[in-house]
């Protein structure tokens, strides 16, 4: 009820000021120190919420002002709880799909590794273990070593266009 009255007041005052300009002088002098004690009692109010000035308090005031406190305090710790542990689901999130590539790389190398094992096997079979092609129509020959212990390792050279020089062992990778 008196918020409306207040409000009623100050529309009247601003129609008036409208009208006669050592009113709004007025108007303007009443609003700049109304402003100046929400000013101070803002300030007070910031002094007494950090611990300062209590003094002047009574039992009541400061058992009002540890609830205050103990409120915001609340707030604070549940918005930072809030964050911590939408942080913790998307840092789990990344983990998953860290894992997920993870898992599908592996796989990649493990199809790899089948793929150089069926190679390594159609090359010796036909040719013998101690023989590199030469009459390959490519000028190129591999090596496949084949230990489940150790990456995979493949290697590609080229071969001398002479037969007479001995059969070089191509670089391994990894």
């Amino acid at each position: 009820m008196k918020s409306v009255i207040d409000r009623y007041g100050k529309a009247k005052e601003e129609q008036q000021v409208a009208t006669n300009p050592n009113s709004e002088l007025k108007f303007w002098q009443r609003e700049a120190a109304s402003l100046r004690q929400q000013l101070h009692n803002l300030q007070e109010n910031h002094r007494q919420l950090m611990g300062e000035d209590l003094s002047g308090l009574n039992v009541k005031e400061l058992q009002s002002l540890e609830n205050q406190l103990e409120t915001s305090l609340r707030g604070v710790r549940s918005k930072k709880d809030h964050l911590l542990i939408d942080e913790i689901h998307e840092l789990n999130r990344k983990a998953s799909l860290f894992h997920q590539e993870n898992m599908e790389l592996y796989n990649k190398i493990n199809q790899i590794r089948q793929e150089n094992t069926e190679l390594y096997k159609k090359i010796y079979q036909a040719e013998g273990p101690s023989e590199v092609n030469r009459e390959s129509p490519t000028p190129y020959n591999f090596a496949v070593v084949e230990n489940t212990d150790v990456p995979v390792q493949l290697g590609l050279s080229t071969l001398p266009q002479q037969n007479s020089i001995e059969p070089s062992t191509a670089p391994k990778l990894g």
